[in-house]
């Protein structure tokens, strides 16, 4: 199997519907994944019936045949019982953001003094930790305990090892004992599936439908990251509590330069780099890029394209190895959306697109796009979706650390639009007036020098500052957090898309049949992108979205702009979200209600721990410096008097850093006061609006003392590591 460029989606991660066993043991030979149960592991451990069945269920998503469980238990055990397994896992993806596991042992008592290993097909299948201490938004209550993880097989098996311990780990579903999703991988797997019943719907009507069981989405997430100095993020605590920088004065060189962007990789970054890849490719994870990225000490890694569920497991797992190899190269892997103000952020470019399960990029305009009319079905139903459900796709990537990134001048704005590029945008004008003739072509770059080849030339430029940009053959999703679990943002993007291609299937059905004649279909074709071109164009924006122009033409348009995440949390809460995600099957109105309020509860604890911490730094770290600092002074203006020197600039001096001194006493004060009091407020949206009105301008305030204090303050009597060490020591 060849796995395709990062940037070219045709060959994407999938497997035509039908294989022999020979192909697959082609296709095999040619991936990763030592301590990944698929593939060439499956082949030698079951028998070619169990295989097939199996097989079944992960590429074409039928329901599992329970017939074959005991015998897929066995033939997992043994392979983890030879890689050192002492125990298993049920790995799920809890309303926490990260993941869990209850970790059980293989050997249990016979009975006779001995040990036997055991592991059952029931034991594979179903799992029951307590569900009773995950955040549930109020499904669960204390005394409700009972929770079930069911085995999700079409994503793979793994070992885990750390620190000489090796752990299979099995991904599953979470559940409550009333069956409602208490999980991220549960309301995503329905999503995916609606998106495939309503695009099956549109092949169909196109006749493109035969031999395609189903319909996949795909993601290929970037993840980008900072490094610093272990010795440096023991020293700071707002690092190892809350994940950025809490206070700190800017260095004088950031970013300003570009130096840093694409450069030559540092020795010890490419010795970690390397082995977090080779963790990755044994735990089947497909990566493929790795560079710098635009600040100092920040960079990013990309893998291949996977289906949607098995690329949110990966992007999972990408983040716990990032994490967990950093120590062992002395550093700490950093996450965080903003760990330093004042320089580049990070996110995580979330590439999607949908495919059929024999191989075909529904996204892929061809050549020829004015002719292809399937491909613009699918890419104006997407057009519909973003316009009608913008609010939605902007509350899915909410959270108080991305709140410090969007809208800078280095991520997408807080307003949802999409850029297609110049060839697509100019046969969105063909529509509009008729019937689409021509596609604009891309042509040759001749680079004036001799030695230097002709390279071909797209289309159309890429846009770098959109939100939701069509590159090619798929849609980049910008916006999203660094620290963030995928599977919510593509959950709401999937539910939002299978409604539009809903609406877009019934009208051609309306217009042409279910099976109608090209003649006819062409003409229901025509009228259909023609009412979705006149009616939500209007999010389509080819320029530049940092500038403040574009944000006054965003709402002469009608676009929300919910700039924080207590402005678009509301909207995940509305009747039209209820209905929406009711309807599709994805989240009941419990469900969904349970999300909201566990949005809003992280959202509020975390500027609470944030709180809390920058007042103990202040208060037992800065104070007391700037008091020894304070106290030096005064010594040097008294030996001054008392030698009747002129001590005007030393007084001047003194007097500068005793009202700084006084302005970060009031800060801390007043955000232990401001705290306190948001603390006081059960509800929690209108807590949520006191963090953001009240709470963190007084933290802002209370940092600018600090930081100013930092600039004056010797480095040896201050008490943190400054942006420059961390930033620049690799």
């Amino acid at each position: 199997m060849t796995i395709a460029p990062f940037d070219n989606l045709s060959d994407m991660f999938s497997r035509p519907k039908k294989m022999d066993r020979d192909d697959v043991t082609t296709a095999v030979s040619n991936t990763f994944g030592c301590l990944t149960f698929t593939g060439d592991v499956m082949l030698k451990r079951l028998s070619e019936e169990v295989f097939r069945k199996l097989q079944r269920t992960m590429t074409q998503g039928l329901a599992l045949d329970p017939a074959i469980a005991n015998t897929v238990a066995a033939a997992m055990k043994e392979w983890a019982l030879e890689h050192g397994c002492t125990h298993y896992c049920h790995w799920f993806q809890p309303l926490t953001g990260s993941t869990a596991e209850k970790h059980d042992a293989f050997l249990a008592p016979d009975g006779h003094g001995h040990a036997i290993a055991r592991f059952s097909g029931d034991e594979l299948i179903r799992g029951e930790p307590d569900a009773s201490s995950f955040p549930s938004g109020g499904i669960r209550d204390t005394y409700e305990a009972r929770g079930y993880t069911a085995w999700d097989a079409t994503s793979p098996a793994f070992i885990l090892k750390t620190n000489g311990e090796a752990t299979l780990c099995i991904p599953t579903a979470f559940v409550s004992w009333t069956g409602e999703a208490l999980d991220k991988k549960t309301p995503l797997l329905r999503s995916i599936q609606a998106v495939s019943h309503h695009a099956m719907r549109i092949l169909k009507i196109f006749g493109s439908d035969k031999g395609v069981s189903q319909v996949i989405t795909t993601l290929g997430s970037e993840q980008e990251y900072f490094l610093v100095d272990r010795e440096f993020f023991r020293r700071r605590p707002d690092l190892e509590i809350c994940g950025r920088t809490l206070l700190g004065a800017a260095s004088p060189k950031g970013h300003q330069l570009s130096d840093h962007y694409f450069g030559a990789i540092a020795e010890r970054i490419l010795g970690y780099m390397s082995e977090v890849e080779r963790r990755l490719r044994d735990l089947g994870v497909p990566v493929q890029t790795r560079h710098n990225e635009v600040a100092p000490g920040q960079y990013e890694i990309a893998p291949f394209f996977e289906n949607a569920n098995v690329a949110t497991d990966h992007q999972m797992l990408m983040m716990h190895i990032l994490r967990t190899t950093a120590p062992h190269h002395g550093m700490e892997c950093l996450l965080h959306e903003k760990p330093f103000a004042g320089i580049n952020g990070s996110g995580k470019h979330n590439n999607w697109s949908i495919a059929t399960d024999t191989g075909v990029n529904l996204l892929d305009p061809r050549d020829e796009a004015h002719t292809n009319m399937q491909f613009l079905v699918f890419l104006m139903a997407i057009v519909r979706a973003i316009d009608i459900h913008a609010d939605l796709l902007r509350a899915s990537i909410g959270s108080a650390g991305n709140d410090h990134r969007l809208g800078a001048n280095e991520a997408p704005p807080a307003i949802i639009s999409i850029f297609l590029g110049e060839m697509l945008s100019d046969i969105l004008d063909q529509i509009e007036r008729g019937q689409p003739t021509s596609t604009k072509q891309g042509g040759q770059l001749d680079l004036g020098a001799h030695t230097l080849p002709q390279i071909p030339r797209h289309s159309g430029d890429r846009n770098r500052t959109s939100p939701f940009a069509f590159t090619g053959n798929k849609f980049e999703f910008r916006a999203l957090g660094s620290s963030t679990s995928i599977a919510w943002p593509n959950t709401v993007l999937n539910t939002i898309i299978a409604e539009s291609l809903d609406y877009v299937a019934g009208r051609l059905e309306e217009e042409a049949g279910t099976r109608p004649d090209h003649g006819k279909l062409e003409d229901a074709v025509q009228t259909v992108l023609r009412e979705i071109v006149k009616d939500h164009r209007r999010v389509v924006f080819d320029g530049d979205n940092y500038d403040e122009k574009w944000h006054a033409e965003a709402e002469r348009r009608g676009l929300p702009h919910l700039r924080t995440t207590v402005d678009a949390l509301p909207t995940l809460g509305s009747k039209k979200a209820v209905k929406l995600f009711a309807k599709y099957g994805v989240l009941n109105e419990r469900e969904l209600r349970a999300r909201v309020d566990v949005l809003w509860k992280q959202y509020n604890t975390t500027v609470g721990i944030e709180a809390r911490t920058l007042v103990m730094i202040l208060r037992t770290r800065v104070f007391p410096a700037a008091l020894r600092y304070q106290t030096e002074v005064a010594h040097a203006v008294a030996a001054a008097q008392a030698a009747g020197v002129d001590f005007e600039d030393t007084w001047g001096q003194l007097q500068d850093h005793v009202r700084l001194v006084d302005e970060l006493r009031a800060g801390s004060t007043l955000v232990a006061r401001e705290e306190q009091q948001a603390e006081g407020i059960e509800d929690a949206e209108r807590r949520g609006l006191f963090c953001r009105d009240k709470l963190i301008p007084a933290m802002q305030r209370a940092r600018e003392a600090a930081d100013s204090l930092e600039a004056v303050v010797p480095n040896d009597l201050w008490p943190l590591p400054t942006y420059s060490e961390m930033l620049f020591k690799r």
